[in-house]
């Protein structure tokens, strides 16, 4: 921190702007909510912190149990469990204010989906088990515990200028109970749950003339802000009047607290506004009502983003407020412009999403405003660059929107693709930039989730997945032992849902056909009903094919005609969307995403490209392991890692793709491995191998397989030894698939090898297997008998790149139409036959 943070958080100190909680404080909404956390499924949020979760990787000593949170009496309320899959606690009701409210929607608790018939194993490994020390919770010190808790003084409120809606503000977002009671247990990553009853905004208020400020010409503070000065001044008084040096503890001292200090913390009422406030933005984006912004409310508005933290207290923000008809139309047709020919460029679903996002709320919302940053404000603060004063213009935004929202106002962010065009359209200074275009006015109602989740644009990211311990990549929430991102996934994935099963088996028996005459696809459609937990299942889009790519040592021995280079050369080929994976990706409405775990050579980055370069290449396998344990779980966690984003985006279909010369003699050695077969039997010609390369290649994969024995009991050492860094990749990916409970769709040999190690670690995964197609790799036949899939279509391909998994995408997006659409016997009033 410099001198001027600190003098700067000195000055907020004094003027009670620093809001420190003790005590419970509510979850937050938003963006977590419609995405199970890491296997939870989705579950409501009690205001008070839970108990530490039960961490299923580290053992609890018997008897042990945390401490309950200060104030809380368990004979009034049961103690929730660490893994539900919907809320099963009890929630804590707020201090009753002075206006109605909704009393909160009761969870019920559904019954537990009956495990499947146990599959017979034919997968030979197994992950190990794990043998931890038991975790130790925290418990409070006698003398905290003993403390009792300051009385906070009233502090005068200011009233606020729009109607609260009526709901408990200490609530966090909830999701309804399913209404069915029948409802699975398993996680749904492919919808989001239904939020409870919210705040029914009924518009703005109707209002007398609004009173002028007497006395101060100065605008007035935030209440919330107002409040904690005012509490601070009423507190200092009492303190100095009874003689402030015996009144309290000196702070530090054993068992006192001093972020529960009444001086600091505000007090419930006020918490649960503030976050409240955070948990209820919104980007709005239509049904902006014409009714004129107060001025008072205005600048309040625009003193709290004035009062957001900058670096070196630059404050390098200005608020340009546009009333100017002439220009907002000028501003509403480059947004439209852009947005039209964005929107092009998009696939199938993707693009119909992106046209429902519309513009008009330029036109429609009584204010508009820009924020503007510029870089060169106070050059000789320390730490002063370009980049955190667009940082501290983006908190400047993030202050406005919740001082908004507390004001009962929407706020709607305007996206450019070139910010410079619109800069040009306001004519702005040359040394300012735009930094955000936002929509202000009073609305008809406030979306109950963020508007790219109704759309299905995206879905966001639990807060567990963001939440690191010491080491980027050591997971676990305040009050949870540290997890790795595998382990997290691992534990999250589980079985077909029995109910779902029978269900769609019996949806399927019923429907106006013979029955059975859709052959695979009957099947298809009902392990897909068995993965979502419901049936019908969701269709099966929008989808996306990541495609990884890595380079091998094993080139070294000549087991290919093509040269190495030929990798970084088709991995811009995929970004230039010149590749056959693009042109089939195009016809059915998939997005293409390359990924660089591996590629020997730099490559140039890029819309598409997402850099996750473990190593430059593996190591020969044919002398040693190719992959050291930690390359080998980086690239796993790295596949896991594309999953969670490809799905909180709102892909609600996974494909696997692989790029690599040189990529199927580890992946005929992974399938030696796995399954016993013989080298001169698994392995291929790959890009077409004359017969002497051939040869080179089948003799690569013996002396690998003995330079390095398989270990049955350790899945992982296999994958390291004898893989890819794509193929380890490629696991993840399946893994993390599994774990979201969305289908994976299989390409060819590569995808094939690297689902015998995602199976042989997590033997479940496999329900989240498809086979898109059988590939002439005869490594491939091998590997999908092994796993016990059927391929949905077998045109003699041995393309890779996800080309083969693409075209049977329609195939398993029509099973699903099929048990959706389809009319039943009874329904249809149609005849059965005998």
């Amino acid at each position: 921190m410099t001198n001027d943070d600190r003098e700067e958080s000195r000055r907020g100190e004094q003027e009670g702007a620093w809001q420190r909680g003790s005590g419970p404080v509510p979850g937050l909404g938003g963006l977590l909510d419609g995405l199970p956390e890491s296997g939870k499924g989705a579950q409501a949020r009690d205001p008070r912190p839970p108990a530490p979760p039960y961490n299923p990787f580290r053992s609890t000593s018997p008897g042990a149990e945390p401490p309950p949170p200060p104030g809380h009496h368990p004979a009034a309320e049961p103690a929730p469990t660490a893994f539900t899959t919907r809320s099963q606690q009890t929630r804590q009701q707020a201090p009753p204010e002075p206006r109605a409210r909704h009393a909160p929607t009761e969870i019920q608790e559904p019954p537990v989906a009956p495990e499947r018939d146990p599959r017979f194993n034919v997968i030979p490994f197994r992950s190990g088990s794990r043998h931890s020390g038991p975790a130790q919770p925290e418990h409070p010190s006698p003398a905290r515990a003993a403390q009792p808790e300051p009385a906070t003084p009233e502090a005068p409120r200011t009233e606020p200028a729009r109607p609260e809606p009526t709901t408990n503000p200490g609530q966090a977002d909830e999701n309804r109970p399913a209404t069915d009671p029948k409802q699975s247990d398993t996680v749904h990553a492919h919808e989001a749950a239904a939020p409870l009853e919210v705040p029914q905004h009924t518009g703005p208020r109707q209002r007398t003339e609004p009173e002028e400020p007497q006395g101060a010409p100065a605008p007035a503070l935030v209440p919330a802000i107002q409040a904690a000065r005012e509490a601070l001044n009423a507190e200092a008084q009492s303190a100095e009047a009874q003689g402030a040096a015996g009144a309290r503890e000196v702070p530090g001292t054993p068992g006192d607290d001093v972020w529960s200090d009444a001086g600091h913390a505000f007090d419930e009422a006020e918490r649960a506004a503030v976050y409240r406030a955070i948990r209820d933005r919104r980007d709005v984006r239509a049904g902006f009502l014409p009714e004129p912004v107060p001025t008072e409310v205005l600048t309040r508005v625009l003193e709290a983003a004035h009062q957001a933290p900058s670096v070196g207290h630059t404050q390098p923000w200005d608020f340009l407020v546009i009333d100017d008809p002439e220009i907002r139309a000028r501003v509403r047709g480059l947004a439209q412009t852009q947005r039209d020919a964005q929107g092009h460029t998009r696939p199938g679903t993707r693009a119909q999403a992106f046209s429902g996002l519309k513009v008009e709320a330029v036109l429609e919302s009584p204010i508009n405003i820009a924020v503007t940053v510029d870089p060169s404000r106070g050059p000789h603060s320390p730490g002063r660059h370009s980049k955190p004063a667009s940082y501290s213009a983006a908190l400047a935004v993030e202050n406005l929107w919740l001082a908004a929202r507390a004001e009962g106002l929407g706020v709607g962010w305007v996206a450019f693709t070139d910010e410079r065009d619109a800069a040009s359209v306001l004519e702005l200074p040359s040394h300012l930039e735009l930094v955000a275009y936002l929509c202000v006015g009073y609305v008809e109602d406030f979306p109950t989730e963020p508007e790219l989740s109704l759309v299905g644009w995206a879905r966001g990211r639990p807060l567990s997945w963001a939440v690191h311990r010491d080491r980027y990549g050591r997971r676990g929430l305040p009050g949870q032992e540290p997890t790795t991102l595998l382990e997290e996934t691992i534990t999250a994935i589980g079985a077909l849902n029995a109910r779902a099963v029978e269900e769609a088996k019996d949806r399927q028996d019923r429907m106006t056909k013979p029955r059975g005459s859709l052959g695979v696809l009957e099947d298809v459609s009902v392990r897909l009903a068995g993965l979502a937990g419901e049936c019908p299942p969701p269709v099966p889009e929008p989808a996306a094919v990541a495609v990884f790519a890595g380079d091998h040592g094993v080139y070294a021995q000549g087991v290919t005609a093509w040269p190495q280079e030929v990798t970084a050369q088709m991995v811009r080929n995929f970004l230039d969307g010149g590749a056959v994976v693009n042109a089939f990706a195009e016809q059915v409405g998939a997005e293409v995403t390359v990924v660089d775990v591996g590629v020997v050579g730099d490559l140039p980055s890029g819309t598409g490209l997402l850099p996750r370069k473990v190593a430059r290449g593996t190591a020969d396998l044919t002398q040693g392991p190719a992959m050291t344990r930690d390359q080998a779980l980086q690239a796993l966690e790295a596949g896991i890692e594309i999953a969670r984003d490809l799905v909180s985006a709102g892909n609600r279909c996974l494909v696997t793709g692989d790029m690599g010369i040189g990529n199927t003699t580890p992946a005929a050695a992974l399938v030696c491995a796995f399954t016993g077969a013989d080298p001169a039997t698994a392995t291929g010609r790959g890009t077409g191998a004359d017969d002497a390369t051939y040869e080179r290649k089948v003799e690569a994969v013996r002396q690998a397989l003995k330079a390095n024995p398989v270990d049955e009991a350790d899945p992982i050492g296999t994958l390291a030894a004898l893989g890819g860094l794509e193929h380890a990749a490629l696991a993840g990916f399946i893994l993390g698939g599994a774990a979201l409970r969305v289908p994976v769709l299989l390409d060819g040999v590569i995808a094939g090898s690297a689902a015998l190690a995602a199976a042989a670690i997590s033997p479940d995964s496999l329900s989240a297997c498809f086979a898109g197609h059988r590939s002439t790799e005869p490594g491939h036949a091998i590997a999908l008998e092994h796993l016990g899939l059927t391929p949905l279509v077998d045109l003699e391909m041995r393309l890779g790149e996800g080309s083969g998994a693409l075209l049977a995408l329609p195939l398993l997006q029509g099973s699903v139409r099929a048990l959706r659409n389809v009319a039943t016997f009874d329904t249809a009033g149609v005849t059965t036959g005998q």
